[in-house]
């Protein structure tokens, strides 16, 4: 188990005891199994209906490492600089813990063995809107297409509109997908299909399933995913008040976000850090899906310049 606990200042008594990280991909996991043991597909409401109650009900504490990221607590000493952050965050990685204060070595590493008063938590969209704020000083990286930086991943799996959602979130969690393209095509025998060269017409994540209750969810999984997002749309808009009238908010959850395979760095950064998501659909000039950057690309390729011949990022990174 974990070994990042949490001590009061004054006593030094261990107050928490860090055990693992949930997100919206172990819950998206956790809900795809619903109706796994005892219905046959995605139609068989009953069976279904009460495999997602009792799903929905269990402590958050079982739903735990559904997603590979959740078992493991990344801790960064507090010393640690931008480019090793960077390196950590380039290989996948999400989210650190990061100490207010460590009697450790400053080093990076999945679990430092000690008590500390606070934590913090430090995610890849921070450091990718650090360098958002130093985009003057980091001009010559951040000039770069993103496809000459090699920014973009060419495999880009997708959903057509109307895939189930109970099929689609089944699929992601076997692949460990936060998010897939909707694309404008017809269903396919494998539920995911390979979106390049299709017209990409929205994006379904796992953050989707968030604002959604049990009693919805539960008659919503058998829907096609853009009738259900346009469902779950309708919900935030007319079920919390205190959304009901944030109309940009509605437009920013609502807007696809995408670049071209000539957009720069720059702006797939400026994107990204502005609508915060954790990644790009690439179209080209007809709008078909070319590929996809997201912000671990993103950090990998300004690490590997700054490590390159860049001696300015380099000094701005370290």
């Amino acid at each position: 188990g974990s070994m990042i606990l949490e001590s009061d200042p004054a006593t030094g008594a261990v107050r928490k005891h860090y055990i693992g990280m949930v997100n919206m991909l172990d819950i998206l996991a956790h809900i795809a199994e619903a109706g796994d043991d005892g219905a046959a597909d995605a139609d068989a409401a009953p069976g279904e209906a009460v495999d997602l109650d009792r799903r929905m009900a269990v402590p958050v504490s079982s739903v735990i490492g559904h997603s590979l990221e959740g078992l493991t607590l990344w801790t960064l000493h507090p010393n640690t600089s931008v480019l090793d952050c960077m390196e950590t965050f380039s290989k996948g990685v999400h989210r650190a813990l990061v100490p207010l204060e460590s009697a450790a070595e400053n080093v990076v590493a999945v679990e430092l063995v000690e008590a500390a008063p606070a934590y913090r938590m430090l995610t890849q969209m921070d450091v990718v809107r650090f360098l958002r704020a130093h985009g003057a000083e980091l001009r010559g990286i951040l000039s770069r297409p993103v496809r000459d930086a090699g920014a973009v991943s060419e495999a880009v799996f997708a959903v057509a509109s109307s895939t189930k959602v109970i099929e689609a979130v089944r699929t992601m969690r076997a692949t460990s997908l936060a998010a897939v393209p909707v694309v404008d095509a017809a269903v396919d025998a494998q539920i995911l299909q390979d979106g390049r060269g299709k017209r990409v017409v929205e994006t379904f994540s796992a953050t989707d399933l968030r604002d959604c209750p049990v009693a919805q969810l539960r008659s919503w999984l058998g829907i096609g995913v853009t009738e259900f997002k346009k469902k779950v749309s309708v919900y935030r808009a007319s079920g919390n008040d205190a959304r009901a009238g944030d109309e940009e908010e509605e437009r920013r959850q609502r807007k696809m976000v995408t670049c071209s395979p000539e957009s720069t760095l720059g702006e797939a950064i400026e994107k990204a850090a502005a609508h915060h998501v954790h990644r790009l659909w690439v179209v080209d000039e007809e709008g078909l899906l070319a590929g996809v950057v997201s912000l671990t690309d993103v950090l990998r390729v300004v690490r590997e310049a700054a490590l390159g011949e860049d001696q300015e990022l380099h000094d701005i990174v370290s």
